[in-house]
């Protein structure tokens, strides 16, 4: 019997049903190939990407630059651990520090592991620097935050998908709500080391916090010797029009916390970057990964930061969500209750009468658009920087049409 072409679809999304732990419930697409903004999948059909993998993949596909730093490396070194230093090591931490305006990076490789670390370093700094009484080292964090899916983040979470049944869990964080700044000071005490927050939370649906709140978290910070972590992970590195999400308001935190653009697309990279009194408490032995740091991360992480120092992805950013703000919005009230947008990032509230969110991804797929539902009624809107505005307005117009 032949396989037909829509057969063989099915035939991998059925493979993956039966022998893949079913910790997602992805859209019914299988993609084969990609290039720029664009997905191809097993039955020859395109798609246009609006989710970049939650931000992964903020230079498109396939970046022609990218590709040509992650092959020269692959014909030299990979793969070295920490164990000995490597050529590029180096360079990528030389450039990465200087991007953030810190002294020193810790590489590691996914973005949990990066607020682990983050987490890890607080609490040693705490103890080393600020003398807090062992093990009584607190992080206030905010409620509807996104950091990972590791024992400890998800302990501090809210969201019951991600929280429940995994405990028990680790103690020392104390919740306020998101964009508050004054609960924030109001829940510092002598033993508090940092306060850990998206400067805009990404899973939550893309909540911008207040004007101003980012400006009173670092003062408030500053007035009390606790650090103020800034996990950047979705937010940073061109995303919303700037470099980092905390420039939008002219904020420099103690540590930033990178990941997914990181890695330009082709692999995991993530770093902590902080100045040295801060990362400087971190001893030999104490935190580490085999592969973190590698040559080949490395690499393609030094080419993800020589293409941010030229401002142009940003600018790009800046400019494109300004177009992409006034074509969402023109939705408003046709079946969308509201929209966020920062640079080229957005969360699209969908009216309940016209279906799920879930259902409106679907409806798109279809029509040839990927994006990704979260909490129900959101959509959530994250196209590679190297978007076009015509293939913007065709979008928009794709969800135009699946809108009652």
């Amino acid at each position: 019997m032949s396989t037909t072409v829509d057969d063989l679809g099915a035939q991998l999304i059925a493979a993956e049903g039966a022998h893949l732990a079913h910790n997602y419930h992805p859209l019914p697409v299988v993609a084969a190939r990609a290039e720029g903004v664009w997905v191809t999948d097993v039955e020859g059909k395109r798609y246009l990407d609006l989710l970049s993998a939650y931000s992964a993949l903020n230079f498109g596909h396939g970046h022609p630059a990218i590709l040509a730093a992650a092959r020269e490396q692959l014909e030299r070194l990979t793969l070295t651990s920490r164990a000995f230093h490597n050529d590029k090591l180096g360079p990528f931490a030389t450039a990465l520090a200087q991007l953030c305006g810190k002294d020193l990076v810790l590489p590691m490789n996914t973005g949990a592991e990066a607020v682990e670390t983050g987490i890890k370093v607080a609490r040693a700094w705490g103890y080393r620097s600020k003398g807090i009484a062992p093990d009584a080292a607190t992080i206030i964090v905010a409620n509807g935050n996104f950091h990972g899916r590791t024992t400890t983040i998800v302990g501090f979470s809210d969201d019951p998908t991600a929280h429940d049944d995994f405990g028990p869990y680790a103690p020392g964080f104390v919740h306020v709500p998101y964009g508050d700044a004054d609960a924030i000071a109001a829940a510092i005490d002598d033993n508090t080391a940092a306060v850990l927050l998206e400067p805009i939370q990404g899973e939550a649906g893309i909540v911008i916090p207040p004007e101003g709140f980012l400006r009173r978290v670092r003062e408030i910070c500053s007035a009390n010797n606790v650090l103020f972590i800034a996990d950047e992970i979705q937010s940073g590195l061109g995303r919303v029009g700037e470099t980092f999400a905390c420039d939008r308001e002219g904020i420099v935190p103690d540590v930033y916390l990178l990941g997914k653009a990181l890695g330009g697309g082709i692999l995991p990279l993530s770093a902590v970057v902080a100045n040295e009194d801060v990362l400087g408490v971190i001893r030999p032995g104490e935190h580490g990964s085999t592969f973190g740091g590698n040559p080949l991360a490395a690499a393609v992480g030094l080419r993800v930061v020589e293409m941010l120092a030229s401002g142009e992805f940003q600018t790009r950013a800046k400019a494109l969500g300004e177009h992409l703000a006034q074509g969402l919005e023109s939705l408003v009230g046709h079946g969308v209750t509201a929209v966020r947008v920062a640079g080229l990032w957005a969360g699209v509230d969908i009216d309940p009468a016209a279906g799920r969110g879930r259902e409106i991804a679907e409806k798109l797929l279809a029509r040839g658009v990927l994006v990704k539902d979260t909490h129900g009624q959101t959509i959530r809107i994250a196209p590679p920087l190297t978007i076009r505005a015509t293939e913007i307005d065709w979008a928009i117009d794709q969800l135009r049409h699946v809108l009652p």
